[in-house]
């Protein structure tokens, strides 16, 4: 009987351990998805100041390449040094890359509609929310496809550079193609890897982690917007 009582006992545990497993990682997901949309609404609220003031528009095209390089310093900031840093800062520092983002990202309301920057933002929306409920639901383990997409991801980078030089239409309509493919296929994965990850040590505090999964999650879903826009976009 004693045998019994201690058996029910430790199912009982392991079920409540599991339950606030589960609990903390829903917690942390909706920490994660909330920065990242506060992310693209900083984002699309800076674009649209850019392209209706002057002075915004002409600092973000004669200054394009600083504020890029400015871009890719805080990625690489924010990713390197989040283990170190604070909420506060890493959010602050989140903040400032998709105000950039906004700047740089204004001058496609100079190439494309607004109504086709609209549209490819809601089917960027539908296709980023089915493939991150994928990887949330699936029972499948989703590491498999790291190597797969990281090769994708360098194929299309070396692809874009080539193409500036080349600029072909088709080649354009490639990259973009396979773009859509590669980062779809990330979001999946990163939306599986950041569920696997979210107790992990060596962060400063579970905010600075939410807000690097945010910085994830972002990227996937910007490059993911560029690529439909590219390939669906109207230009004027």
């Amino acid at each position: 009987m004693a045998w019994e009582t201690n058996g029910w006992q430790t199912t009982s545990s392991e079920e409540a351990n599991s339950v606030l497993v589960q609990e903390s990682r829903r917690a942390f997901m909706s920490r994660v998805y909330g920065w990242m949309f506060a992310g693209l609404w900083i984002t699309g609220v800076m674009a649209v100041v850019t392209v209706s003031n002057e002075a915004l528009l002409n600092v973000a095209l004669t200054w394009r390449i600083p504020l890029l390089l400015a871009e890719l310093g805080l990625v690489f900031a924010l990713s390197f040094l989040a283990p170190r840093l604070s909420g506060a800062v890493a959010g602050l520092m989140f903040i400032g890359y998709a105000a950039l983002t906004g700047m740089t990202l204004s001058i496609y309301f100079l190439i494309y509609t607004a109504g086709s920057i609209g549209e490819a933002f809601l089917l960027t929306g539908g296709v980023f929310g089915a493939m991150s409920i994928y990887g949330t639901v699936t029972k499948k383990d989703l590491s498999g496809w790291g190597a797969f997409l990281f090769m994708g991801l360098v194929g299309v980078i070396v692809a874009g550079v080539v193409n500036i030089f080349l600029r072909s239409d088709m080649m354009s309509f490639v990259t973009s193609c396979a773009c859509v493919v590669v980062f779809a296929g990330l979001t999946a994965y990163d939306t599986q890897k950041l569920r696997q990850m979210h107790a992990a040590s060596g962060y400063g505090s579970v905010a600075s982690l939410s807000i690097v999964g945010a910085l994830t999650l972002y990227l996937d879903f910007i490059n993911l917007f560029l690529a439909l826009l590219r390939l669906f976009g109207r230009r004027r």
